[in-house]
């Protein structure tokens, strides 16, 4: 049985990783911490130690025992490519996801320098999506990161938590946009016009984009329709990319 994720973009999440330590202004109100430590006091095992950065073997195969093909955040609770992550333990984990290939992996990562030494040591199976977040002009570099690391196909940005503006984004190589505002206690404010900027740009360049929630203290009331309008697109062209590669190759 999969962990069901109430994360609207995906539809489960498997860490293998678990903790993680601050890097930016994303970081401040850090969802994961806090669901850490109540985990901790609960007497999660794999969260004995909160939110310290603990690899879990025993957690490595789990999604071979998932036979129903789904969508699967990794390490919803982490970040794979954090400096404490054994190289060996990523390779582990990547060798998973290309023996489970009838799901699709999302990884994520803010520490898009580590992702761009590694990636070309790395084997990248095409039922894995690679992502960076960002969340202010400050990280922009992480963008750039994504675009030229070696090896992934689907490449996407998760713009969440949304801190300003992000006037001129470059989408080039960009395969998915997804963005949203904080929730939970002291979340900081979401501007329509920032994110109105940002599916704009989407439209324009013709990359999926996905609003996943205006947030606040109060996430289910503020909903996540922007100008009346749900947006759920998810990505398209990096499949139609990569079956152009393969037949190319063939």
């Amino acid at each position: 049985m999969s962990a069901a994720s109430a994360i609207e973009w995906t539809e489960a999440t498997w860490n293998p990783v678990t903790g993680c330590t601050k890097l930016s202004a994303g970081c401040a109100n850090c969802y994961a911490e806090r669901m850490a430590l109540r985990l901790k006091a609960m007497g999660q095992p794999n969260y004995a130690e909160g939110f310290a950065v603990r690899m879990h073997e025993h957690m490595l195969e789990v999604p071979m025992g998932w036979r129903r093909p789904q969508t699967v955040f990794v390490n919803s609770m982490s970040d794979l490519f954090h400096e404490d992550v054994a190289f060996d333990f990523i390779q582990r984990v990547f060798d998973v996801m290309q023996r489970a290939d009838w799901h699709t992996f999302q990884v994520l990562t803010k520490r898009s320098g580590r992702l761009c030494e590694l990636a070309p040591l790395l084997r990248w199976p095409a039922n894995v999506w690679m992502g960076v977040s960002v969340e202010n002009a400050q990280v922009l570099h992480r963008v750039d990161d994504l675009r030229s690391a070696e090896g992934p196909g689907c490449r996407f940005l998760s713009l969440e938590p949304l801190l300003e503006p992000l006037p001129g984004i470059d989408l080039r190589g960009i395969d998915w946009v997804i963005a949203g505002g904080e929730s939970g206690p002291r979340a900081r404010p979401l501007a329509p016009e920032w994110v109105r900027e940002v599916r704009d740009a989407c439209v324009h360049d013709d990359v999926p984009f996905f609003f996943k929630q205006w947030g606040g203290t109060r996430k289910k009331r503020a909903g996540r329709e922007l100008d009346g309008e749900t947006w759920d697109e998810m990505p398209t062209r990096a499949a139609t990319r990569l079956v152009s590669e393969l037949e190319a190759a063939v």
